[in-house]
């Protein structure tokens, strides 16, 4: 099942991130031109709590109103920030493969990239394999069904 994602991408992170989001910034409205990029803050290097600009992006995700791009010191807390919302799916990617993946298999709307742990250029590339890659849908759906389930409160699987 092939679905029509949202034009808009919200980045966000907290200081550990920034660098890298700025790059980001910088870089992605020139290769995707179709895309319309948010920048949520934070807009410096000054320390700040990673769950309030997590929940920034989600929020906006969570509402349908576009996909999103996290970034802290290691993305983890990002991430886990994140998928305390509803409708979010948001994954750690690390290289290529997991980038992919997690658009393929999990159709993740959120990216979460650590910049302690990736030199830019990797992460430009994840966020480009990331962007470019579609939801297979088919046996992947059935999953992601399940985990709206788990999200109503129901059991969503098997005991």
């Amino acid at each position: 099942m092939m679905h029509k994602l949202p034009n808009r991408v919200f980045l966000g992170g907290d200081h550990g991130g920034f660098k890298l989001k700025k790059r980001l910034m910088e870089t992605l409205p020139r290769e995707f031109p179709d895309l319309q990029f948010e920048d949520l803050g934070t807009y410096d290097e000054t320390s700040v709590n990673y769950p309030e600009y997590a929940a920034k992006v989600a929020r906006r995700v969570s509402g349908g109103e576009g996909r999103g791009i996290l970034i802290c010191g290691s993305g983890i807390g990002v991430c886990i920030t994140a998928n305390k919302f509803s409708n979010v799916r948001a994954a750690l990617a690390w290289d290529l493969a997991s980038a992919r993946l997690s658009r393929e298999h999990n159709d993740a709307n959120i990216l979460c990239m650590g910049e302690r742990l990736l030199d830019s250029e990797l992460a430009l590339e994840i966020c480009r394999t990331w962007l470019g890659t579609e939801f297979e849908g088919g046996r992947h759906q059935l999953r992601v069904d399940m985990i709206h389930e788990l999200e109503k409160g129901q059991s969503g699987g098997t005991s």
